[in-house]
């Protein structure tokens, strides 16, 4: 008794399994590269702030003493658009 298994790959069976072996690949790379860059520099992903708000700024001025209690509360008031 002969067992006959019509499973035979065609075309595009070959043309998935390339295309799923080649991004297989290419994500363990980039994940062993990440590791490595990461594990020898010590370095921790940072992501980018974005720039600092006009109520940032001023409260960084404040703190650094150039600006008085009153002209930070007037400009902060100005800045929220409520009047002073």
């Amino acid at each position: 008794m002969m067992f006959r298994y019509d499973h035979d790959m065609g075309g595009w069976d070959y043309a998935w399994m390339s295309l799923g072996m080649l991004i297989f690949w290419v994500l363990l790379f980039a994940a062993l590269a990440l590791l490595i860059r990461f594990t020898l520099t010590g370095a921790t992903p940072q992501f980018t702030q974005s720039s600092p708000t006009a109520e940032d700024l001023l409260a960084q001025r404040f703190a650094r003493g150039e600006v008085d209690k009153d002209e930070y509360l007037a400009t902060l008031a100005t800045l929220r658009g409520r009047k002073v």
